[in-house]
């Protein structure tokens, strides 16, 4: 019969080795996708090239309202882009935003990108947050 060590591939420690602490916590955060999530998840990719073209073109009509971008007011009769979350910027304020990320920079509204490994990301993240929230709901249910 096989010990542990042999059934995991293993050897033991020899006679005065310590262990290697930094080899334990790389593989619990392996084991935990605490690893995969923290260092290989970097910035939002730029926002997908059709989507930051399809953004609409909208005329000011009133007067007080900034970019919140260059904080210059808008003027009467002016052309600025609308975001879809309502938020509009000047379309030179805006444009090199979304080249370099897919948020809005005022409420960070994520657009969408041509980044598929992104976009799985972001569709776990909505799931992993509605199911918190499902979550919440039940117990609140049972214990409320």
């Amino acid at each position: 019969m096989a010990d542990y060590f042999q059934e995991m591939g293993w050897q033991p420690l020899s006679e005065g080795q310590a262990p290697n602490h930094l080899l334990h916590f790389a593989r619990l955060f392996r084991d935990y996708n605490i690893f995969d999530e923290s260092l290989t998840q970097s910035l939002a990719p730029p926002a997908s090239k059709s989507v930051v073209e399809n953004l609409p073109s909208i005329t000011i009509n009133g007067q007080g309202v900034k970019c919140p971008v260059c904080l210059k007011e808008h003027s009467e009769g002016e052309t600025v882009k609308k975001m879809p979350c309502n938020h509009t910027f000047h379309a030179e304020c805006i444009l090199p935003w979304l080249a370099k990320t897919n948020s809005c920079p005022l409420c960070r509204f994520e657009l969408a990108t041509d980044d598929e490994d992104y976009e799985a990301f972001r569709k776990e993240k909505i799931r992993a947050k509605a199911r918190e929230a499902d979550i919440e709901i039940l117990h609140n249910s049972m214990f409320s």
